[in-house]
């Protein structure tokens, strides 16, 4: 009797490793939506260079779908969307953090999604105006600490990655500067050059023309590693706050179920389109790192910044409510 019920369990599972092969083999076979952010940002920008890309490569249109507000919206057109590889997500931080932040959000960051594959890194660099007297990570800790909530830092949104970054250095530095809120980083710049602000947490993109040409300084990035977006600054981390790194990172899901052999084809076409020089190039013009690593590592920096940025989160009671 086990004999048989074992080889029954065996036909069974090689049954089904068949059905996911032919799955994987057949996909797509039908066009492909990608849900994401409000139309016109970086994240809308990087998710038609993969669109393209995949309309290319597998034969079918691949369409982005842009829905505005938080994280909630998207994640929730995914989260209910069959999980055959035709509805993905591609977003950022928020879709794990937003939990720290608000009550009763209707999906779970680790169990609802199947990570795909991280696309992209953008690490944010510490810059101060050119009249501050601080030429350092450590020389602006010192004078944080000697003018306790004296110092203003601009943050483009309530949660936003600059905004975690700041509030990551105050916690391991031990300081107190205040922070003021604007409606987008364009602004934000603003203050900062004419000094109605002292420093920010920026993106390359955004920061690089202006350290150029001296209006603002950098001090640092906050990447655990220098990052080729800003050649030759030193880390935070290696600049007095061991251990500090705050990086928005970006990455594309499929709902929790989806098929591993699915995963691993959109994982393997994702990685061809990013890596083509062109679109490197494109990306890291724009302040962009190009990742187009593995499923686990998508998985595992969501939880890893969930740890981190999550314990942050509470502690200087950012809500989002």
């Amino acid at each position: 009797m086990k004999s048989r019920f074992a080889a029954r369990s065996v036909s069974f599972a090689m049954m089904m490793a068949i059905a996911g092969v032919s799955c994987g083999q057949q996909y797509p076979s039908k066009p492909i939506r990608i849900v994401t952010t409000e139309a016109g940002g970086g994240t809308d920008f990087v998710a038609r260079l993969i669109a393209q890309g995949l309309t290319a490569s597998l034969g079918q249109q691949v369409i982005v779908d842009n829905r505005g507000g938080s994280a909630v919206i998207p994640a929730g057109v995914v989260a209910q969307a069959s999980p055959q590889g035709y509805t993905l997500l591609f977003f950022a931080n928020p879709l794990w953090l937003l939990p720290f932040m608000q009550e009763r959000v209707p999906y779970d960051p680790v169990k609802t999604f199947a990570p795909i594959i991280l696309t992209h890194r953008s690490p944010n660099i510490l810059v101060v105006n050119s009249a501050m007297p601080a030429k350092s990570v450590k020389e602006l800790v010192a004078l944080a600490k000697a003018k306790p909530g004296e110092l203003n830092y601009a943050t483009g949104g309530l949660g936003s990655s600059n905004h975690l970054a700041a509030e990551l250095f105050n916690s391991m530095a031990a300081v107190n500067t205040t922070r003021i809120l604007y409606k987008g980083a364009g602004p934000a710049l603003t203050d900062l050059i004419s000094g109605q602000v002292q420093l920010m947490f920026a993106t390359a993109g955004s920061v690089m023309p202006h350290i150029k040409s001296g209006r603002l300084r950098a001090l640092a990035v906050t990447s655990a590693e220098p990052s080729p977006l800003a050649p030759g600054l030193v880390t935070v981390a290696s600049s007095g706050l061991p251990g500090y790194e705050s990086v928005a990172i970006y990455g594309i899901f499929a709902p929790e179920g989806t098929p591993a052999t699915v995963i691993r084809r959109l994982n393997q076409e994702i990685a061809l389109v990013l890596n083509k020089s062109e679109i490197k190039d494109r990306l890291m013009t724009s302040g962009v790192e190009v990742v187009a690593g593995p499923p686990e590592q998508l998985g595992a920096a969501v939880k890893s910044d969930m740890a981190r940025t999550g314990k942050v989160i509470r502690d200087a009671g950012i809500r989002a409510d």
